[in-house]
Parts: structure tokens; sequence; C-alpha cells
């Protein structure tokens, strides 16, 4: 990419609840699927930066765990992280749901976006799913918590006033050189990828508390120049009861798991892969600080 003088550049963070919609928004400027997504809340976990390059500007999106109240240790670490990716944008985007008017944890978050000095748009997701009359009183309430540096309606899913919002944030965006090649599209390695979409698939096909109970090893990660690359991955749970649903009757569930995993990991990776999934116990990880940093939440 040559280099030119009105090139922007910088790092946006998008904000807000669990199930707001910030993975599927990042995953359509991206064209592909950067963020797992599911209809559960607290899907993403961790920071996913997608990278963004056109011809005069180059957006790096930070997707953030949802914001919440936290109850234990896994949950304080998801919402720190949200938190800390605040100070490295350039940008924030606050996403926020048209169904209501702001809550306390709305108040707090704004009380404390208000202490950097940098653009906050404030943009309200699923639109599609309200009446436009509806919509002003919510935009009205969310004016009265601090002045926005823009205020944008959209529709993430169906793709509505994503251009407009798209032309706003490279308006923000400072001028500078691009940061990362043109080619990138993620700081993240194929490992940390494919964990993700082996967790998508067990909040896709489980219930109740094993999603929220279980998380991703890649033990073994083998690149072959002949035949398919060699995926091992561990499904870690809390409790024996939790293993047994996620392994099924004769090991049925554990195997649909792996059939839709292999197949979304070879899309993303674009090469054949085999992919062996294996589920051990790990007691009460999710509150255990030295568990948690021995599965990577550091």
């Amino acid at each position: 990419m040559q280099n030119k003088k009105d090139f922007r550049s910088g790092y946006v963070a998008v904000i807000g609840e669990p199930n707001v919609g910030k993975s599927t928004l990042i995953n359509n400027y991206m064209g592909c699927k950067l963020s797992i997504v599911t209809h559960k809340p607290q899907t993403t976990r961790k920071k996913i930066m997608g990278i963004l390059t056109k011809e005069d500007y180059q957006i790096i999106f930070f997707d953030t765990p949802g914001i919440i109240e936290p109850t234990y240790e896994l949950q304080k670490y998801m919402v720190k992280t949200a938190y800390s990716v605040i100070k490295e944008a350039d940008i924030l985007l606050m996403m926020v749901e048209p169904f209501k008017q702001p809550a306390k944890i709305h108040r707090d978050v704004v009380k404390k976006l208000a202490t950097f000095n940098k653009p906050i748009l404030l943009v309200i997701n699923k639109v599609d799913m309200v009446e436009k009359d509806k919509l002003l009183p919510i935009i009205a309430s969310y004016n009265t918590l601090m002045k926005f540096s823009e205020i944008i309606p959209i529709s993430a899913k169906e793709g509505t006033n994503l251009e407009r919002l798209l032309s706003l944030i490279v308006q923000y965006l400072p001028e500078g050189e691009p940061l990362y090649p043109e080619d990138s599209i993620t700081d993240y390695n194929e490992r940390f990828l494919a964990a993700e979409i082996i967790r998508e698939k067990v909040f896709e096909f489980y219930g109740e508390e094993i999603p929220y109970s279980s998380t991703v090893e890649i033990e073994e990660f083998k690149e072959r120049e002949k035949g398919r690359d060699y995926i091992k991955a561990i499904i870690y749970v809390e409790r024996k009861s939790q293993k047994g649903i996620i392994i099924g009757e004769e090991g049925k569930a554990i195997k649909h798991v792996g059939v839709i995993a292999r197949k979304d990991i070879e899309d993303q990776l674009g090469r054949e892969v085999f992919l062996e999934l294996h589920v051990k116990v790990m007691e009460k990880w999710r509150k255990d600080t030295h568990k948690l940093k021995r599965l990577g939440y550091q």
C-alpha cells in the first residue's frame, strides 16, 4: 500500500452489554466470522481484533466481552478486559438496544466513558425490531446522560445504516499510516480461532449451564504438508455430570459438535483438518484465578 497524505488509521472499541450485537457488527464489516456469534449472552470472553483496510483508511476493531455486574472471577476478567480496551482505543462505540430506557449499567458505563477524551458514538442496534416512533424517546433519554459525538440507529443483522456508521468512524479516525499490513485481518493465530469455533458450537448445541461452564483449549495443532492438519482440542467443564452431557449417549453429542466445528474450522483456515475432541473436568475453573490463567484468561 502506498503512503497517502490523507490516510486515516486507528483503534475502535465496540462496547456494551452481552448479546447486544457487537460481534455481529464487526463480522459484518469484516465480511467473515471473526468473532463467534450465538443467541446466548456472554459468548465473547476475550478481546477480539479485526483489521479492516481500504484504500484510504485502516480500522482496527476491538470486539469486547459484554459489560455486566460480575459475580465470579471469569466475569470479572471479562469486564476488566472490556474496560482495558477502552484505554487503547481512539474511538469508542457504545452499543445499546432500543427496547428500554437506560438502566443502571448504562449509566455506569457512560460515567466511565465520560472520563476519556475520545469520540464516543452511541450505536442503537436492532432498530428493525421496534417502531420508529418508539425510538425517539430512547434517543432522548440517552442524550440526557452525556453529549455523544454521534447517535446513530442501526441493524447489524439486517445491514441497516452500516455504511453511514462506517463513514462516521472514518471521519473520527486520526490521520496516520496503516498500523498493520493491508492483508492482515486479525492478530490472533489459528489455534485461537479454532478454539473459538469449537466453543461456539458448544454454545449452540447445549443448553442450560453447559456453555458457561465450559471452555476450550487446543492441546495440539500440527500443520502437515501432505494430508489434513491435525487438531486436538480439550473441552473443559466443571462437573462430571456435565462431561456426560457433552459426550452424550454413545458419544453421539460430541461427535456432532466435532463434525460441525471441523467444517467451520476448514472454512476459516481454507484447508482440511482432522479434529479430535476430548472432554475433561476442571472443577470450579471459572472461580479460580490460577486455573483461569492456566486456560489463557490473563
